[in-house]
């Protein structure tokens, strides 16, 4: 596989936020009085922009007042929620070598435009990326709307180009553009339920990453 152009998730591909995100979705529901959902249940949404992923956890109507209160929750306890989510182990070298290698490196993540800033400026990651879009710029995965975006303004063809997540939300939305997809398995989704998306590759290992497989297009 020879690639231009590098897209990745977020939550659960570049940073172990997980257990926060399920932190947050149960400190929301208890302040909005709904059933307390499994972890499993939450991992499942993780990809979703927050309003599409809470409203089917919850059985809500999205953009209802009951929903858009239970997302303003959630959001205030992301933002003072003292659990950890460092970057996975490698993550920093892998991006400094593939964007040293001369690949663009784009962003396309369930967090909002806001979000992604945050985390962005925090992990100091923002100069490697030529381009990133947010769950407030397009439609929700597994739509490819940002995938489409992000293609048209860094102007490369999809042949060239690879989604890589943890998510069968991630690699749905690169099989419903003709896109090639690498699947990770320290994320939310397990390998048999990757493999239902037929990624190119399937990664255990961040240094799996940095394998023979993978080659960069001058």
């Amino acid at each position: 596989m020879a690639i231009r152009l590098a897209i990745f998730d977020w939550d659960g591909t570049l940073m172990d936020s997980i257990g926060r995100i399920v932190t947050c979705v149960e400190l929301a529901a208890s302040d909005c009085g709904l059933p307390m959902p499994t972890q499993q249940q939450t991992q499942q949404i993780i990809g979703l922009s927050l309003g599409v992923g809470l409203a089917g956890l919850f059985g809500l109507e999205e953009g209802s007042e009951s929903c858009d209160r239970l997302v303003d929750r959630y959001r205030y306890h992301y933002l003072h929620d003292n659990t950890p989510s460092p970057l996975f182990d490698g993550v920093t070298e892998l991006l400094h070598d593939w964007h040293g290698r001369g690949v663009l490196l784009a962003v396309a993540t369930g967090k909002s435009r806001r979000g992604l800033d945050r985390v962005l400026d925090e992990t100091g990651l923002r100069p490697l990326f030529a381009a990133s879009r947010g769950a407030d710029e397009a439609n929700s995965k597994p739509d490819p709307l940002m995938l489409r975006q992000l293609l048209d303004e860094l102007k490369v063809p999809v042949n060239e180009a690879v989604m890589i997540g943890d998510s069968i939300h991630d690699l749905g939305m690169a099989k419903a553009l003709g896109m090639a997809s690498i699947g990770v398995t320290w994320g939310v989704h397990d390998k048999a339920r990757l493999a239902e998306f037929e990624p190119v590759l399937m990664a255990d290992t961040m240094a799996q990453l940095r394998g023979p497989s993978i080659r960069f297009i001058p």
